[in-house]
């Protein structure tokens, strides 16, 4: 298996080769419902499928953020600028508040959510510097 970088690849195993051998997200195979359905109703056991099948996306989508990230992280410390840039947090929490209130979802919960990423981003871009200064 090829080595992990970053939290990007935590709880998400590939198997041998993209496309290749099941996926394992927090311990579910893809394709595989999230505990028993037996006795369940079809609309519930489809509803599920689709909200574990979302799951993978997610994380699939923040696995490609975070290599984007990285190599943002990378940039920033071979030019000398600091890990975290308030100004741009700024106006990307204002563009995802947007985003999340025309989609239907809480501006509130968008916020959280991307913060939440935004910190370990800065974590993860401190941790470069760091090391570019070794």
């Amino acid at each position: 298996m090829p080595a992990r970088r970053g939290p990007a690849r935590r709880g998400l195993d590939r198997g041998h080769g993209e496309g290749s051998g099941p996926h394992t997200i927090a311990g579910m195979t893809r394709g595989e419902p999230s505990g028993t359905d037996a006795g369940m109703p079809p609309e519930l056991i489809r509803l599920r499928s689709s909200i574990d099948n979302i799951d993978a996306a997610l994380v699939h989508l923040l696995a490609e953020r975070f290599k984007a990230t990285q190599q943002v992280g990378e940039l920033k410390a071979a030019q000398g600028l600091p890990p975290a840039d308030p100004a741009r947090e700024e106006r990307q929490i204002a563009r995802l508040r947007a985003l999340a209130h025309d989609a239907g979802l809480d501006p509130q919960f968008a916020e959280k959510f991307l913060n939440f990423i935004i910190a370990e981003v800065i974590r993860h871009h401190e941790a470069i510097a760091a090391h570019s200064t070794d």
